[in-house]
């Protein structure tokens, strides 16, 4: 990284454990690359660049610079960022280990141990010596793979296992949970998170089963409601969400537990419901299990309250105040050929959103009041595309 100011600042900051600053530092540069705009020349920007050649900007090392981009977001929690910039970096240079572990680190906490330990065999050829594909092999072998290592690494318990910043080793030191989330939010306001990961135990299971009145007596006899059920529905349905909800499932739980409480079920099981409800934790890009599209929600929505989804498309309409940004998602027009459907994102804070870059959105369905089945999203997480 001699020689680029801008990476070598980058890196000073990440190895200090400022992710989110280093992370904008480094977009800065990226999101004016032309090639990083590949598919969406029509952008207003895009013809701004290329109309004046002495506006052209171009990455000393775009290989570089994106995996560098990809470290912090790996060190900063953001594992959906992440996966995007070491892709973008194995496009560049494919016989470079360090985005194969990084893309192997992403696909081993996804429970996804096939293509990790083809990632990690892949460096082993590239560098015999790899100490983190040889420990992390070791370890799958070990634990057999799957759930035990994406909870270990989900609880912070692995960081032997993330690749190392340029110069080697890692950062003088990684950042609380806590502090990981202010440092991004203040930094980049393109990468935030707010979620709480599980555990390998999954509380809130232990009071949760229906006895006594809400087995006996789960259903009201009388009342409007939306959706009427049986007794044996309304069992069979609170039963299939314990079970989501037990396999870390929460959004298809909270759709079970959803069409419980817009149900006649009775008010015993409703307030049973609402408890697993609250026990629920919000995703991450790269935790969320079931996803829900856009025309599945908007066909029925109040079955999606509270769900988290993630949505691509463009941005339009952005509105930006001192504490808080919204625009509307035009969901599926990342591609610029078909739109399923629009909906307003709303963010609790100030950001700066490009309205030429495609973007991914993580997002929980708020319904709005009254009868119209309206929603927003609320958004949890969110990274722009850098192509």
């Amino acid at each position: 990284m001699h020689g680029d100011p801008i990476l070598a600042k980058a890196l000073k900051l990440a190895r200090s454990g400022k992710y989110g600053q280093a992370i904008k530092t480094l977009e800065a540069e990226v999101f004016q690359d032309p090639e990083n705009f590949k598919g969406i020349a029509e952008s207003s920007r895009v013809h701004h660049l290329f109309d004046d050649p002495g506006n052209v900007h171009v990455l000393k090392d775009p290989f570089q610079y994106h995996y560098l981009l990809g470290l912090c977001c790996l060190y900063a929690g953001d594992f959906g960022g992440a996966f995007t910039y070491f892709n973008r970096a194995k496009s560049i240079k494919f016989r470079e280990p360090g985005p194969l572990l990084g893309l192997a680190l992403y696909f081993l906490r996804r429970g996804d141990t096939e293509k990790a330990v083809g990632l990690y065999l892949d460096v082993q050829d590239l560098d015999a010596g790899s100490t983190i594909a040889r420990r992390a092999l070791n370890l799958i072998r070990r634990s057999g793979g799957g759930e035990a290592i994406s909870a270990r690494i989900q609880g912070g318990k692995a960081f032997r296992l993330y690749p190392r910043f340029p110069g080697g080793g890692r950062p003088a030191f990684v950042l609380p949970a806590a502090a990981v989330l202010a440092a991004v939010l203040a930094g980049s306001g393109l990468f935030f998170f707010a979620r709480a990961l599980p555990g390998p135990q999954r509380g809130g299971m232990e009071d949760s089963a229906l006895a006594g009145e809400e087995r006996s007596s789960p259903v009201e006899t009388g009342g409007v409601y939306r959706y009427v059920l049986t007794v044996d529905e309304v069992i069979s349905c609170y039963n299939e969400a314990r079970l989501f909800f037990n396999k870390y499932r929460d959004e298809k739980a909270k759709y079970n537990l959803n069409r419980l409480l817009e149900s006649n079920a009775s008010a015993p099981v409703k307030n049973k419901a609402r408890l697993l409800k609250s026990f629920t934790a919000a995703p991450g890009f790269d935790t969320l299990k079931d996803r829900f599209s856009y025309a599945d929600v908007a066909g029925e929505s109040v079955l999606y309250r509270d769900c988290y989804v993630i949505w691509k498309g463009m941005a339009a309409n952005i509105a930006r105040e001192e504490n808080r940004t919204s625009f509307d998602l035009l969901v599926g027009y990342d591609t610029r050929t078909v739109m399923e459907g629009a909906v307003r994102v709303e963010m609790t804070f100030s950001a700066e959103i490009n309205a030429a870059l495609p973007l991914e959105v993580l997002g929980k369905i708020v319904i709005l009041p009254g009868n119209s089945g309206a929603f927003v999203l609320e958004a949890a997480g969110i990274h722009q595309i850098p192509k």
